[in-house]
């Protein structure tokens, strides 16, 4: 059940609030639908229960908020929009990340395609799915952590008729197992064949909140609206006159002056006032409108609003109220004797006279007490925008990341061929140390091939996230969480590791075969030369991910790892020249005398050749940048969960 109280959205400079004061419930079992012309505010709407947009208001889901809730996923399934996804990634592939995300086995990614009937294109990637299809797919994603709650923007938007029908279909079979369903639609004759209840918004305030019933009799029914001071008197004539003509004609007389002649037409009514001298205000032929303007005023009172609602002659429907598609049939008794009975027009003729009493208005739920009123009329507390717990497997959700796109693999084959070529230029040309041609690292340079790619793979850890979130399926975009940012680091640093090992061994390679064992020989201080080339590469690579992770851009990922040598080395580099640095020779003495203990297996050289790596201007500066990054990271994360 979702309750929702004084949904309200923060002011838009000099225009009003996209949605005010907006109070509905949707009960489990039944499909709920919000019904409202393009800008109406159902979006708007949607973002303000789910917490994506600031605003003032409470929803509760089965009488929780969603940050209260530990695992939102399970609980509320959405589709906002097209499925956010990297349109490289295959159907397959994004379901089994999303498993990863919100801690369901596998296998349910395979089942849901099954449910959804694309277990034929599980294997397409998702930039070439049509619009039937990224609908299915979307409601696959809502339906992979089983949740009670499904909420769906427009899920019908653009779908031929088989497809809708399928649809709804599956969203009443979710209700029809105790699940709740709220979806939003601009067409009154989708809402009335799908939905249990229709709440209908306009210019961002709720209007009517009816049972799909009472809803299909007063708005879709095409009507005679009659204003006149002798309205009780005129609806008693044209009942009376109905029956003797055995015509199928309801009168129902509205609040004050107002009566709604369903069966007849302008010219009967006309000439029946006319000649038993009954004064009009008003005739004129609805279809479409809001209806009983009771019923309005009756639901806005429970908001207590107190809103001006103001009853047209005209229809102010969507282009598809007028629409004569056999596709539009109802799918239970009541809706489809309400349909036929919209077809009988003042001529027809039935076998027996309508002896039903005129039916009453339509129900609406009971005006509030003043105590209430006063509490409603309050404003209601703020909505603070959180991030969701996800993903609860973070490590596993990243591995598939990574892997369910072909840009690492094309990154890592491009930084190998630019590496090899340019090992074979430096061997060409002559006079470069060892070191620096098997990293295929020119003094023109600021960093080699590798590191530039692994600073690239890093800043698309996030990057590439923040332009195709996954976890926007859960609720919003990606979150900041530490779990999150070590599962990334961990992914970034064995990916780093691998690039710089086949860099190595590949140049190695490429200069044994052209030129021989001499220029492929490996240099006697090995050891250290490896950690730094190691450490240096994994550094770019935390460098990207951290700086993707603070200004959400892969460009900002890679600037950062340029930086580092462009920049802030030769800031080190002046430091350190400006001042009296001691050098960390005899470390490992110095290490021992204060600590008093003797480091197992030779331990302290290790110790000391570390800190003779971070010692170095590059060590300094990388360290330097990363604690920067990471201290930035956490103050954003940190600012985003005070909010």
């Amino acid at each position: 059940m979702i309750q929702a109280v004084g949904l309200t959205s923060n002011p838009r400079k000099a225009l009003p609030p996209a949605v005010d004061d907006v109070s509905f419930e949707a009960r489990a079992g039944r499909v709920t639908v919000l019904l409202g012309a393009p800008g109406a505010g159902k979006t708007t709407v949607l973002r303000l229960m789910l917490e994506l947009q600031q605003g003032r208001g409470l929803t509760y889901f089965r009488g929780r908020p969603l940050h209260r809730i530990a695992h939102p996923s399970r609980e509320v399934g959405v589709l906002l929009g097209d499925v956010p996804g990297h349109p490289s990634r295959t159907v397959r592939g994004h379901l089994r990340m999303l498993c990863a995300a919100t801690g369901v086995p596998v296998r349910r990614a395979d089942e849901v395609l099954e449910v959804v009937g694309l277990v034929s294109l599980r294997d397409e990637r998702l930039g070439t799915l049509s619009r039937g299809m990224d609908r299915r797919l979307g409601l696959a994603c809502a339906l992979l952590a089983d949740p009670h709650t499904l909420v769906l923007d427009a899920p019908a938007d653009g779908l031929s008729s088989r497809e809708n029908r399928w649809l709804h279909g599956m969203l009443r079979a979710h209700a029809d197992q105790g699940g709740t369903v709220l979806t939003t639609t601009t067409d009154p004759k989708e809402a009335a064949r799908t939905a249990d209840q229709v709440v209908t918004l306009k210019e961002g305030r709720l209007v009517a909140d009816q049972d799909a019933a009472d809803f299909a009799r007063t708005r879709l029914r095409p009507r005679v609206a009659v204003r006149s001071p002798h309205a009780a008197r005129l609806a008693a004539l044209l009942t009376k006159e109905a029956r003797t003509a055995h015509c199928s004609v309801e009168v129902v007389q509205e609040d004050g002056n107002r009566l709604s002649v369903y069966g007849s037409t302008c010219a009967h009514v006309g000439e029946a006032a006319f000649r038993h001298g009954i004064l009009i205000h008003q005739l004129a032929d609805e279809t479409g409108d809001m209806g009983s303007n009771a019923v309005v005023m009756a639901a806005v009172g429970v908001v207590g609003a107190g809103a001006r609602v103001e009853a047209s002659a005209t229809a102010d429907c969507t282009e598809s109220d007028t629409d004569t598609d056999t596709d539009d049939s109802f799918d239970n008794p009541a809706e489809a004797e309400a349909e036929a009975e919209t077809e009988v027009g003042s001529e027809a003729e039935v076998e027996r006279p309508d002896t039903t009493p005129p039916p009453a208005p339509a129900q609406s739920p009971p005006l509030p007490s003043p105590r209430a009123a006063d509490a409603l009329s309050a404003l209601p507390p703020p909505i603070s925008v959180r991030s969701a717990p996800s993903p609860l497997r973070p490590l596993r959700y990243e591995l598939r990341r990574a892997a369910g796109i072909s840009t690492g693999f094309l990154t890592g084959a491009a930084v190998l061929v630019v590496s090899a070529l340019t090992a074979v230029l430096l061997a060409r040309v002559g006079h470069t140390p060892q070191a620096r041609l098997l990293a295929a690292w020119p003094a023109q340079l600021p960093l080699p091939p590798a590191a530039l790619g692994a600073g690239l793979l890093g800043a698309l850890a996030f990057g590439d996230e923040f332009r195709h979130p996954a976890l926007a399926a859960d609720r919003g975009t990606v979150p900041r969480r530490l779990g999150m940012l070590t599962a990334k680091l961990v992914v970034a640093a064995f990916t780093a590791l691998l690039l710089a090992f086949l860099t190595m061994g590949c140049n190695a390679e490429v200069l044994y075969l052209l030129y021989g064992r001499e220029f492929a020989k490996v240099p006697g201080d090995w050891l250290a030369l490896t950690a730094s080339w190691f450490g240096l590469v994994v550094g770019c690579a935390w460098a990207g991910v951290l700086a993707a992770g603070v200004f959400r851009s892969t460009t900002a990922g890679l600037a950062a790892g340029l930086a580092v040598p462009v920049a802030v080395v030769p800031l080190v580099q002046a430091a350190a020249g400006n001042t009296s640095v001691r050098t960390a020779a005899g470390l490992s003495v110095r290490l021992r005398e204060v600590l008093l203990v003797q480091w197992p297996f030779g331990g302290e050289r290790y110790l000391s050749a570390a800190v003779r790596l971070v010692a170095q201007p590059v060590g300094w500066a990388l360290a330097l940048s990363l604690t920067t990054l990471l201290c930035a990271y956490l103050f954003t994360t940190l600012r985003s969960r005070v909010r």
